[in-house]
């Protein structure tokens, strides 16, 4: 299991007072992923009515994409990761300063990536996923924790695709500078379809309370991660279209097989567990609409949206409610405010990705009302969970 998540224990007769921000890694990062969520996307959306102009050179679609891929998403997967790894080893993973200052490292990359671009402000944000792999990798060493190297492999590979939307937006290197924030996002959703492969099916079993049995690690998720990888890969770096085209409806198939074998339509009274099984069902649409972008049908926008928004935003969601619930001594209980979150969260993806698809004449009013949309879902989780990422854990255990 990637983060246990055990039963809350008793609550002490004194609620635990004090500052708990930078007391694990989840509490900073999941906090200023839902800031910049909802920072981000109305700038963007402006920019792009022409309404403001953005202080950065960047072109507004190019700073949009980077900040959602390398600011948003990674900010997620650092404050994962060092929770995860505290778990996977028994060691502490950065907390106090040294978390605080991983944290004012990845604001600085966001102040220099909406005034430049800039070779300072382009080392600024760089510097922060190797930052992130150091930290996290010493642990791993230590605790001669083999089995979890690969998200170092995954942390370098974003620092990569990251570097490259730079060397290319700076003008050293020849090529769309988009194509880096396209890796990113191949890479994180074959980490996501990984990750969710361990835990969905795990999740679903354990809040059924053993009325059901998911098989694990079978030749049906191998079959589907790997297609899925090579169509994403594939697409990121420019293989012909109709290989792209023929991997997709490949990958889809198999991805198709693998989320129906977990049951997803005995989770719909559980949110907490809706929204991971909604959110990676997503994976086959997204195939299959980039697959329809490699036979010229759709704008390449519908399928990156239907897997950036509906995947990787749609797990981040259900998971920084489900981790930070757990991590703060909580019930692993999704209530009104969780559950509305993750319903805005689902009709801003069919807000950007449905008028793309049926109808184009909408465009610009389904992109106000899925910028509207994600604005409610990360306000909605900043309401409720800012109180409980900046205060103690309620049972006064340390984290």
């Amino acid at each position: 299991m990637l983060i246990p998540l055990g039963e809350p224990t008793l609550r002490p007769k004194t609620p635990p007072r004090g500052f708990a921000l930078f007391a694990l890694g989840f509490r900073p990062f999941y906090l200023l992923a839902a800031l910049l969520a909802i920072v981000v996307v109305p700038l963007w959306l402006a920019a792009f009515a022409g309404a403001v102009r953005l202080p950065t050179a960047l072109a507004p679609m190019a700073w949009h994409a980077h900040e959602m891929l390398f600011g948003f998403a990674c900010a997620v997967i650092a404050g994962f990761l060092f929770t995860a790894g505290r778990n996977w080893t028994g060691i502490d993973t950065p907390t106090g300063a040294p978390l605080a200052a991983i944290a004012a490292l990845w604001l600085a990359g966001r102040v220099a990536m909406l005034t430049g671009p800039s070779p300072a402000g382009a080392l600024v944000d760089l510097a922060f996923l190797p930052v992130v792999a150091i930290a996290l990798g010493r642990v791993l060493v230590k605790a001669k924790s083999k089995r979890n190297y690969f998200v170092l492999v995954m942390l370098a590979a974003l620092t990569a695709a990251n570097g490259l939307f730079h060397l290319r937006s700076l003008g050293q290197l020849g090529g769309d500078p988009l194509q880096g924030p396209y890796l990113a996002l191949a890479l994180i959703i074959v980490l996501t379809t990984v990750i969710g492969g361990r835990v969905i099916p795990m999740f679903t079993v354990n809040a059924l309370r053993g009325s059901l049995y998911i098989a694990q690690n079978t030749r049906h998720d191998g079959v589907a991660i790997a297609l899925t990888a090579a169509t994403l890969l594939g697409w990121a770096l420019g293989l012909p279209a109709p290989v792209v085209g023929a991997l997709a409806i490949a990958g889809a198939a198999a991805q198709l097989n693998r989320v129906l074998r977990w049951a997803p339509w005995r989770t719909v009274r559980v949110p907490l567990l809706w929204i991971l099984h909604l959110s990676h069902g997503w994976i086959p649409i997204g195939l299959v609409l980039l697959a329809l972008v490699q036979w010229g049908l759709l704008p390449q926008s519908a399928a990156i949206h239907g897997l950036a928004l509906g995947t990787m935003s749609g797990l981040i969601i259900g998971m920084i409610t489900r981790t930070a619930l757990g991590h703060t001594g909580r019930l692993l209980e999704a209530g009104r405010v969780e559950t509305a979150a993750y319903v805005a969260l689902h009709v801003a993806v069919l807000g950007r990705v449905v008028p793309l698809v049926f109808a184009p004449g909408l465009y610009m009013a389904g992109l106000h009302l899925a910028a509207l949309a994600w604005c409610i879902a990360f306000a909605l989780y900043l309401w409720r969970y800012a109180p409980m990422l900046v205060n103690p854990r309620v049972d006064g255990r340390p984290g």
